[in-house]
């Protein structure tokens, strides 16, 4: 993980809390970015990462305000996040 960045989604540990920061459309594009918005993943929501499934880690059960979510590695990939606790950095 790149210290200079804000971790993506897939990178957050299992259990993991965070804050949405924003959404890499140089990764997925405009179209995932989209529906990625709609589901709520938008600057300053909280989410945790509950699960991952098994074997692989492919996808990822995601809670984003009151939502769960399963979404696949290279969509939560999309996902730039400060962790719970960093948010005042």
């Amino acid at each position: 993980m790149n210290e200079n960045l804000n971790p993506s989604l897939d990178e957050v540990e299992t259990g993991g809390r965070f804050v949405v920061h924003s959404l890499c459309t140089q990764d997925c594009g405009t179209e995932w970015a989209a529906w990625l918005e709609e589901l709520g993943f938008i600057s300053g929501e909280q989410g945790q990462l509950m699960a991952r499934a098994l074997p692989g880690g492919d996808p990822l059960v995601v809670r984003i305000g009151l939502s769960t979510f399963a979404l696949r590695r290279a969509e939560a990939s999309c996902i730039r996040v400060r962790l719970h606790g960093e948010e005042q950095r």
